[in-house]
């Protein structure tokens, strides 16, 4: 389920089916006809990033490394071409965490982290030339700022207290702090409190207490969507979507199912939000919803095909918004 440091799930196997069928008549020598090939999802390891085209409900897989990918963040630079998200290499701990990038075709892996930190959520500047991410160098996460090349690594802003959840969009940059949603002006500077959560910080039986958790920005930097456990008194939480202008004015509720859900980005062209839904009741789904920016025809946009032991997290609109990229999780 959505949370601020990131979410982890696990689960089934992928069944492959194909049919042949053969004809021949009593008259002429018999013939091969191909009937239709069912549509699978490919698979190597536990782990990959994949892109599925919302016309044809096709999906390729792109990378899959033997390590775990971490299920919070997978975002698309501005110029549409690649991909960044966070992996573990060279051990299965926190501190083996290390921010990648990769290009939107699956080629072209480069990696630009490489410490002994816990260094998780990463996302793009707008011009693509630095990555805002979260490092635990001390007893809490914090705001840290990379070149894209792994230059000039800098910690750009700590609350004081544990900071998650960052965007970048514009000359702004929101995150997670206290159970609320902050913004931050790209320098690190101005720190503005956007939402007030009633009864923020509140525990119940969830892994979370009530709050509003995963802000991202709009392609204008204007609203921030994001969702709010409101019910920390089931299995998972039970969260809903909401948007909010900038400056905190125009808060509106997108959702209200209570389901477990969020992970919400917003696509190129400003009128569509994809996220995930992680649990219905104590059911688990993991299913990619998209809706528009108003919360009207909202939909499940998981191909039927996909398997129950399939799961989908982090999605992100294309830079044409023809497909989502996302990733992927097996149960083996």
């Amino acid at each position: 389920m959505p949370g601020s440091v990131g979410i982890r799930h696990t689960l089934l196997a992928l069944c492959v089916l194909s049919f042949l069928f053969v004809g021949c008549t009593q008259n002429a020598p018999a013939t091969n006809v191909t009937g239709p090939v069912a549509k699978t999802v490919p698979h190597q390891n536990a782990w990959g990033i994949y892109a599925l085209d919302l016309a044809t409900g096709d999906v390729e897989l792109l990378y899959s490394p033997p390590n775990e990918i971490y299920a919070s963040a997978l975002r698309l630079n501005g110029q549409g071409d690649r991909l960044v998200f966070a992996q573990k290499v060279g051990g299965t701990s926190e501190e083996n965490v290390e921010i990648f990038t990769i290009g939107a075709d699956g080629n072209d892996l480069h990696q630009v982290t490489n410490n002994s930190f816990w260094d998780l959520y990463p996302t793009w500047s707008p011009d693509s030339s630095r990555i805002a991410f979260l490092s635990k160098r001390d007893t809490d996460l914090d705001i840290y700022v990379i070149g894209a090349d792994g230059s000039n690594e800098h910690e750009l802003y700590d609350s004081g207290s544990n900071d998650a959840d960052v965007d970048w969009a514009g000359n702004r940059i929101v995150f997670t702090s206290g159970f609320a949603i902050w913004e931050i002006t790209d320098d690190g500077t101005q720190p503005t409190q956007v939402t007030n959560p009633a009864d923020a910080g509140q525990w119940g039986t969830a892994n979370l207490p009530i709050g509003d958790y995963d802000p991202r920005l709009s392609p204008d930097a204007t609203k921030i969507v994001f969702e709010r456990l409101e019910d920390p008194d089931t299995t998972h939480g039970s969260y809903d979507i909401f948007t909010i202008n900038f400056d905190g004015t125009g808060e509106r509720r997108l959702t209200d199912t209570g389901y477990a859900q969020g992970l919400a980005s917003w696509s190129h062209s400003g009128d569509k939000i994809v996220y995930m839904v992680a649990a219905t009741g104590d059911q688990g789904k993991y299913d990619i919803y998209m809706m528009n920016t108003d919360g009207t025809d909202n939909k499940d946009v998981t191909p039927g095909y996909f398997p129950p032991g399939f799961l989908c997290h982090s999605p992100a609109f294309s830079k044409d918004d023809s497909k989502i990229f996302f990733i992927g999780q097996w149960w083996e």
